[in-house]
């Protein structure tokens, strides 16, 4: 016998029109079934096979309606893999692999071990594992690395009263590229494209100074970059940045930066002071920033079909850069970091 309110319930469901339809065809068999229905009239009404039918009106009798709103959990078809056929497959990821290759796929992996391609990937996401990526790195190798470190963070984050930091660096060998054909252009449902061929039409430098106090960037275009070309640019930046205040430059351990004659316009020059960065240590030069944007938004894709079409793209950049500049905010703590390279010289040694 139906209770009414387990009657009301059910046909809620039948008339819920969001309601999942293996919810309602089982609705509708216990339903039919309160009317007097035999199973043959029940499995015409609703499509449903004899033992089907069987299953629902067992399950209703045993549960009620929430019996007919979930089902139960059934044993997968295909046996977990064995801890120990996971343990092999870390195991050998982190190795070098015995045929010829530098590392292991996961077809290479799934048969060295004798399951699917698709169990090998599962592995690998659950223990964080892509031996197809690698990252690059390099330690540096100054002695005088933490104190180098620290004045130029201090730099950074501290600087001189009434001073003017300037990171400086040259960006060399920009290649003026043309295509050999037109690129189509970006349309719905296509990317935008470009030939993998292009013709030279010479190189430039770019030689750069980043205010770290305000962002600004002083640039000039070179065709060399020589000792010659970056005495050129400390006198560009000396005409342009305000008389009598001092001036701190960053800059990494390139020959030219300390060549004899350098050396000798900073005697002449006393309110310029040079701050090194510790050798392999570029990305803590701030207008390394400025050079990976320039790449990435105005050189990487760019068609220039002269040289001096890529030092007017590269001016107009800087320039459009300089309407709205931002200060460089440095925010990493120099004391990880020194701790971090500890650990990588560690590291290596345990290794050698």
């Amino acid at each position: 016998m139906l209770q009414a309110k387990d009657r009301r319930r059910l046909e809620a469901i039948v008339r819920d029109r969001n309601a999942p339809q293996k919810h309602v065809w089982r609705a509708e068999i216990v339903l039919l079934t309160a009317k007097g229905l035999g199973t043959v009239e029940i499995m015409r009404r609703t499509g449903k096979s004899k033992t089907c039918v069987w299953r629902w009106q067992e399950r209703f009798m045993q549960e009620n309606v929430e019996g007919l709103l979930r089902d139960k959990t059934r044993p997968s078809r295909v046996k977990p893999l064995a801890q120990a056929v996971i343990d092999k497959v870390v195991k050998l990821t982190a190795i070098t692999p015995p045929h010829e290759a530098t590392h292991w796929t996961s077809a290479a992996m799934a048969k060295a071990t004798g399951i699917s391609v698709s169990s090998v990937q599962r592995i690998w996401r659950a223990h964080g594992l892509a031996p197809h990526r690698v990252r690059q790195f390099k330690l540096s190798s100054d002695p005088d690395f933490i104190d180098k470190l620290r004045d130029v963070v201090g730099l950074y984050v501290d600087p001189p009263a009434h001073a003017i930091v300037l990171s400086v660096d040259e960006k060399s060998q920009i290649q003026a590229l043309d295509r050999t054909q037109p690129g189509l252009p970006l349309k719905r449902g296509r990317a935008g494209t470009m030939t993998h061929d292009y013709k030279r039409h010479g190189t430039t430098t770019l030689f750069a100074a980043l205010n770290v106090l305000d962002g600004t960037v002083i640039g000039r275009n070179m065709q060399r970059h020589r000792h010659q070309e970056f005495i050129r640019f400390l006198n560009a930046v000396n005409a342009a940045v305000p008389a009598g205040k001092a001036v701190h430059v960053i800059l990494d351990n390139y020959a030219a930066h300390k060549h004899p004659k350098v050396r000798q316009w900073l005697d002449r020059h006393e309110r310029f002071t040079f701050h090194f960065t510790p050798t392999s240590c570029s990305w803590l030069n701030a207008v390394e920033g400025f050079f990976a944007k320039l790449a990435k938004r105005r050189l990487k894709r760019g068609v220039f079909h002269s040289l001096v079409d890529l030092q007017a793209a590269i001016n107009r950049f800087v320039a459009e850069h300089n309407t709205a500049p931002m200060p460089f905010t440095w925010t990493a703590d120099p004391d990880k970091i020194i701790a971090a390279v500890r650990r990588g010289h560690q590291v290596l040694d345990s290794i050698h």
